[in-house]
């Protein structure tokens, strides 16, 4: 193996492609994943017709359109058929945690892509400000955290 060939995790770098451009970010620092962690542990089903509101951090999701991203928190109606290769299945919905730098990649390309692929709900938090957009075909709307949201799919999460 070439020594100077090195993966995009040995560079401290995640790679996404999105509508077919290469897109990358540098690794989670600490402040990201205790966000991530602490909403994650708040998701849960509101009443019997909530989906099974199954969640996952960082997996790679391969989208209709052969974009492959990696969102901070999917929420899956289902468990996701895969576990060795990206997921296929949709989420529900996807939260995306702002990174120091980043936060173009997260507001401006993140929620049109996501409604574009069949996303029903996308959230971005920004740990940094408190700041919480939460983006839905029909409408945005904004607030600080912490705040409660219901999903579409019958999962509510506290960001």
């Amino acid at each position: 193996m070439n020594p100077h060939l090195l993966t995009a995790n040995e560079l401290g770098v995640r790679l996404e492609i999105v509508n077919g451009i290469p897109l990358w970010e540098a690794q989670p620092v600490y402040k990201h994943q205790k966000a991530i962690d602490r909403i994650r542990a708040s998701i849960a089903p509101v009443g019997p017709e909530a989906c099974g509101c199954i969640h996952a951090s960082d997996v790679y999701v391969s989208f209709p359109d052969s974009s492959l991203k990696r969102p901070d928190i999917a929420i899956f109606r289902r468990e996701p058929d895969e576990e060795d290769e990206a997921i296929t299945l949709v989420p529900e919905a996807v939260i995306e945690v702002i990174s120091k730098g980043y936060e173009y990649k997260d507001l401006e390309i993140g929620p049109g892509f996501y409604l574009a692929q069949g996303v029903k709900d996308v959230v971005v938090f920004n740990p940094y400000t408190l700041a919480v957009l939460h983006v839905r075909r029909d409408g945005t709307e904004q607030g600080v955290s912490p705040v409660d949201i219901t999903l579409e799919c019958g999962c509510r999460v506290r960001v």
